[in-house]
């Protein structure tokens, strides 16, 4: 039975440290996580090498000669495999700690990178601030050019307004006056007619005169 566990507690322990050299392979970092894990692959080796060790001591053990060499046979197949799980264990760290490296300098050669960026944006940003101001003074002059406009077309409308209000007046002025002079005429020319019918019949009533005495005159006998 305890060779039965050893061996189970080989195999186990093998495939422990097969799985955790490729989680070393596949770290991304940062280098704590890298040691984290080597610790526990140390220790899983110290369990494999132990158990290794007890089973070699359990070979040597063996009173039939051909389960002794089967053993040891079996043993050194064991170390063989635990020296090519270093070999992996040893290039599994190598590759991650380059990896690492790699990532780190990326980082690095980012933040220079967003640095010139901040910087840039910075200078983008204040110059934008510039030409902003610029166009705002820009838009006030304007506005005070229209303001200012706007004053004299209101003071010229007001101007307007009271020569308007004053040539309402004086057409109202002279309307009266038209009116006035309107009677006037239409008295004048009644008073023309009057005139003429007087002088007509002043005429009619001379030659109605001058008739007569001509008629007494001349014809007394009528």
């Amino acid at each position: 039975v305890p060779l039965r566990v050893c061996h189970q507690e080989i195999v186990k322990f093998d495939l422990e440290i097969k799985a955790a050299v490729q989680d070393i392979r596949d770290c991304p970092g940062p280098l704590s996580a890298l040691t984290e894990l080597n610790a526990a692959v140390k220790e899983k080796f110290r369990h494999l090498r132990g158990c290794i060790q007890e089973l070699e001591q359990m070979a040597k053990e063996q009173d039939k000669e051909s389960e002794k060499q089967a053993l040891l046979r079996e043993v050194e197949n064991h170390k063989k495999q635990m020296l090519s799980n270093q070999a992996a264990w040893r290039k599994a760290n190598l590759a991650c700690k380059i990896a690492i490296d790699n990532s780190e300098k990326d980082e690095l050669l980012q933040g220079r990178d967003s640095l010139r960026q901040r910087k840039t944006t910075k200078e983008s940003l204040a110059e934008s601030a510039s030409n902003i101001t610029e166009s705002l003074m820009s838009i006030s002059r304007m506005m005070s050019q229209q303001v200012q406009q706007s004053e004299e077309t209101v003071q010229t409308l007001a101007n307007s307004s009271r020569t308007i209000l004053e040539a309402n007046e004086e057409f109202k002025s002279m309307s009266g006056t038209i009116q006035l002079g309107r009677k006037l005429i239409t008295k004048y020319n009644r008073r023309e007619l009057t005139d003429k019918l007087l002088i007509f019949l002043a005429l009619a009533l001379f030659l109605a005169t001058v008739l007569y005495i001509l008629k007494k005159r001349l014809f007394p006998f009528l």
